[in-house]
């Protein structure tokens, strides 16, 4: 699945995933490729996307992530 993880003024990350998880207000998800489309709302916390080379963690203050045909957009805080 492709995912992009984007704050208010630049690009944290863009590329291919094969697993996402997230710090949800109701609680931590993960997303895998075709997952349910999908809105939540994000907690502080950090994301971990696992791709080829490895897992990467970005932390955030926040924010919304949107699941639809395999394309994960994340607006963060």
């Amino acid at each position: 699945m492709e995912i992009e993880i984007l704050t208010a003024d630049k690009s944290i990350f863009s590329g291919e995933a094969s697993l996402a998880n997230f710090p949800g207000k109701d609680g931590s998800f993960g997303v895998m490729n075709n997952h349910a489309p999908m809105i939540a709302a994000l907690k502080k916390g950090n994301i971990i996307v696992t791709t080829t080379a490895g897992e990467q963690s970005f932390e955030v203050q926040g924010g919304v992530v949107e699941v639809l045909k395999n394309k994960v957009m994340v607006l963060a805080e």
